[in-house]
């Protein structure tokens, strides 16, 4: 099978598995907050799930996801895999949690991007803006205990609006 280039939504979504997860319960279910504190404690370990991503033109992809958090005193690392039928999707995230202000780096290997991630991480929330060379947005993270969902926004650098890109949810 081959893997072709989608667009520049894609590529959102590679940075949106990079800067984490924000959480959501499966449809129909009440969610109950996660406990207050670090966020990254809350995340450590291994998750699966899937989610969509929203193309430029805004046709809907389905993914299906692998992640790993690990964590350093204060150093966060994050991989993910993600493979649609017709693409894939190989990010690592490195940042720093100096008293819930979030600071590093990600990368993407089959897309060959790379940029900034800067936020915050405090109770269930993570709130991070990414910038690279070939993608900017914003990302919202929210943990519950059933898990987390990643949603990313894209920013239009023309028109300085944003637009969701993608929604993971991931269970452990």
């Amino acid at each position: 099978m081959g893997y072709r280039l989608l667009s520049s939504t894609l590529k959102a979504f590679a940075l949106a598995g990079l800067i984490l997860g924000a959480s959501q319960v499966s449809r129909g279910e009440a969610a109950s907050p996660a406990p207050a504190g670090d966020p990254f404690d809350q995340l450590k370990g291994d998750w699966k799930g899937g989610g969509t991503v929203i193309l430029d033109d805004g046709e809907k992809k389905k993914v299906d996801c692998a992640t790993a958090y690990k964590m350093t005193g204060s150093n966060i690392t994050q991989t993910l895999h993600c493979t649609g039928n017709d693409y894939e999707v190989n990010t690592t995230l490195k940042v720093t949690d100096k008293s819930g202000k979030i600071k590093g780096t990600w990368t993407e290997s089959v897309y060959d991007a790379s940029g900034s991630v800067t936020g915050t991480a405090k109770g269930n929330l993570i709130h991070a803006l990414i910038a690279g060379d070939k993608f900017s947005g914003r990302m919202s993270i929210k943990l519950t205990d059933k898990g987390h969902t990643i949603n990313l926004v894209k920013l239009n650098a023309k028109t300085g609006t944003y637009r969701l890109a993608t929604s993971l949810n991931l269970h452990r």
